[in-house]
Parts: structure tokens; C-alpha cells; sequence
């Protein structure tokens, strides 16, 4: 999505450019549904997020005792999947929205092996056979594709399955295919809840705490917990949503993708990938560095990943690196994995359009290797106009949203 912008920059293509003659139309925020270990709705995260009260407690959904660490962020149902989330997700974004999303592209993150016990054959309409039934036949991109014909919505229908960034290159390509007039309305988002299987790899990692709370970016900090998480987004363009007088909840401003390839499961250690999504995102918006007020951190509370990111924040704003307000919301929600970067685009959008920044639960005291201001405890009044937000993930991959607060009528 950037190679024709990084190619212009290293001089290899001369003379007009795709993106050069293209009108790059601006991408809004129109609806969004989120679901998360404290229920459905927006107001459940107002509840507990802005308040820093985690929800974290023993793990139910399957026995724990063998394993090093007990606990995550599970809604109290058991009898969940990521269909049936995301199904209530779509449903109040479409609501939200006030529009039906018919022929809007579905593009949704998910771990693919646990997507949901779809029967394929759900997927047909009166017995025909589904568009693209090959690529259908794999589970992630089951999902999409029933999302898709449950509500009638449009093309192409894609997972993204790249881990802890699935949902945030989700929207980062909604973002894209509205920006270049390819779409007028996108439908996108993720979801994951807590499983078996994912959560022995990462106890066996390590990569889990033992306590029943994060720490991010705090002395004391020994890993990450899980969480359940969705969160679908509408996504126009200003002059669709402004024809049919629909509300934006923000705007989309700027998106940014890298990979730094440094280790199979750890960050580059001085936060390379980070910086470079942070900064292409950046770019893309025509925003400075210095017209960001807040950062919603990737945060996971590792030793290795919070230091990462502090180093990357500090390349990104220099000597402003340890005054910007900057919170883990992952302190309360858990880490959703491919939930995650939508989860908290509607966190960030909240804090936007409400002036108040989410805290970071858990901290102890400042640790010395991380100069970030990551507002400890209680959320912080402040009217910010641009938030960037964070997702980094295994292998590598990292991605950054620069997302802007709802204009004023």
C-alpha cells in the first residue's frame, strides 16, 4: 500500500504517479460496534475502560491449573464465538451508521483456526454457490463471507489473519480503498476470544504474567493477559456521508504498515517497525508529529515490547517523546490479538470525541528505560484533535491509524 509512495522517494519512478493524479478522498468514521470482556456497546467501555478498572479474574472458559498463568479478560458467556460477536458488532455498527451497507467490502481480522464452527455450506444464499468458493473453503475466510451474506453486504470479502495487526490492516485497507474512490463505504474490524490453544503458546512463551494485572510501561512489569475483543467500523468517504447527512464519529486521517523482520516473536530493540508505521501513517495524513495529543500504545507489558515502544516513540517525537500522553487500554481490556487494533481505534475515536484520555491500569512507578507520560490510573481530561494509534505483532509486522476527532457542525 506504500510501495509506489516509498518508490517516488527513492527516486525510482519519475514523472506523474498513480497517487499523484489520483483524488484522494477524505475517510470518516460513520458507525462502529465493540464488544469486550465488560459486554457489547461503547457505554460498557466508557464503564470500565475510562475508569481503569480491568477485567481481568480466573480463566473459565477452560481449566487453567496446568499451566503457568490463570487468568484473562473473558465475558461471562461461554457459549461465544467470533461469529456470533461479530454478527452483534456489525448489526449496531450498520445501526450506528444508519445504513444497511449494502455493496460495502467486508474486511475482518480473525486467528482463522478459531474463527468459528461454521458449516460452509451457511454460506450459500437459497443454494447458490458463493463467489470465490475456493478461497471460501478456508476457515478465516469463512467469516467475512457469512458476515457478507448475512447482512447482504459487498466485495471483496477478506480476512486478515497477520496476528496482532489483522484488525489494524483491516482498516488501514477500508481506509485505502475509500481514499482512491474504490469503495464508498467499507465494513471492517476483527475478533478473537480467549482460547485453549492460543494461550498454551503463549504461557509456554513465557509472554504471559502470572498476576491477575499489566503492568505496561511500569517497573514491575512481567507480561501480557489475554482478553475477548471485537469491533466493527464504518468507514465512508466525507462526501458519501455527508450526501446523506450520516454523523462521523472521526475520521480516518492516516494509516501506515511495516515490517522490520527482526525476530520470529520479538521487536526490533529499538523499536524500528514501529517508528517507521508511526511515520509513514504520519505522512500519509499531512500531519506533523507535533500536532499529536495522544497515543493509544500497542502496550502489552512485556519487558522486551514496552521498551521497544518507548525508543520508537521518542524516534517518532523526539524531545516530546515523554510529554505526549500515551495509555495501554490493554491494562483493562486484556490483549485481543487480532481484535485489537479495532478494539482500540474505537477506544481512541471515544477519547476524541469525549476530551479524556483513557489511563493505564496497574502501574507501580515509572521504569526509567520507558520517558513515557502513560497517564497512570485515572483518565485525563484533554481536548485533542489527533490520536495515533499502535499495533505491533509477531514476526515483525507492525501498523499505525492517525485518527482525527469528529468535526464540529
Amino acid at each position: 500500500m506504500d510501495l509506489i509512495g516509498t518508490a517516488v522517494d527513492a527516486g525510482l519512478i519519475r514523472g506523474p504517479t498513480t497517487l499523484e493524479v489520483l483524488t484522494l478522498h477524505e475517510v470518516v468514521v460513520t458507525g462502529y460496534g465493540v464488544f469486550t470482556a465488560f459486554g457489547f456497546g461503547a457505554q460498557a467501555l466508557r464503564a470500565r475502560v475510562f475508569s481503569g478498572e480491568p477485567a481481568f479474574a480466573k480463566v473459565r472458559r477452560f481449566d487453567p491449573s496446568r499451566y503457568r498463568a490463570q487468568y484473562a479478560a473473558e465475558y461471562q458467556d461461554k457459549a461465544l464465538s467470533q461469529l456470533t460477536v461479530l454478527r452483534e458488532c456489525v448489526r449496531e455498527a450498520l445501526s450506528s451508521a444508519g445504513q444497511d451497507g449494502a455493496g460495502a467490502p467486508v474486511l475482518l481480522g480473525t486467528d482463522g483456526d478459531h474463527a468459528a464452527n461454521i458449516d460452509f455450506w451457511t454460506v450459500h444464499a437459497a443454494g447458490k454457490q458463493p463467489e470465490g468458493a475456493g478461497v471460501v473453503h478456508s476457515l478465516p475466510g469463512l467469516l467475512p463471507e457469512v458476515i457478507g451474506e448475512e447482512f447482504r453486504l459487498g466485495r471483496p470479502r477478506l480476512a486478515f489473519v497477520n496476528a496482532c495487526v489483522a484488525a489494524t490492516n483491516a482498516i488501514a485497507y477500508g481506509a485505502h480503498l475509500i481514499s482512491i474512490g474504490k469503495a464508498h463505504s467499507v465494513v471492517c474490524g476483527g475478533a478473537y476470544l480467549v482460547n485453549e490453544d492460543v494461550f498454551a503458546k503463549f504461557d509456554s512463551g513465557l509472554a504471559l504474567t502470572t498476576e491477575a494485572v499489566m503492568r505496561p510501561f511500569s517497573m514491575g512489569r512481567k507480561g501480557l493477559l489475554h482478553g475477548d475483543g471485537a469491533a466493527v467500523l464504518v468507514m465512508e468517504s466525507a462526501e458519501h456521508a455527508r450526501r446523506r447527512n450520516a454523523v462521523s464519529y472521526g475520521s480516518v486521517l492516516g494509516w501506515g504498515l511495516a515490517a522490520d523482520a527482526h525476530h520470529p516473536v520479538q521487536p526490533h530493540p529499538q523499536g524500528r517497525g514501529l517508528a517507521t508505521a508511526a511515520q509513514i501513517a504520519l505522512r500519509r495524513a499531512g500531519v506533523a508529529a507535533e500536532a499529536i495529543g495522544y497515543v493509544n500504545s500497542h502496550g502489552t507489558g512485556t519487558p522486551r515490547n514496552d521498551l521497544a515502544e518507548s525508543l520508537a516513540l521518542r524516534h517518532v517525537f523526539g524531545d516530546r517523546a515523554s510529554t505526549v500522553p500515551v495509555s495501554s487500554t490493554k491494562s483493562t481490556t486484556g490483549h485481543m490479538l487480532e481484535a485489537t487494533g479495532a478494539v482500540e481505534a474505537v477506544i481512541t475515536l471515544l477519547a476524541l470525541a469525549e476530551g479524556l484520555l483513557p489511563p493505564t491500569a496497574g502501574f507501580l512507578e515509572a521504569d526509567p528505560e520507558c520517558l513515557v507520560d502513560c497517564i497512570p490510573h485515572t483518565a485525563r481530561p484533554s481536548q485533542v484533535s489527533r490520536a495515533l494509534s499502535l499495533n505491533a505483532a509477531f514476526g515483525g509486522a507492525n501498523a499505525a491509524l492517525v485518527l482525527g476527532a469528529p468535526q464540529s457542525s
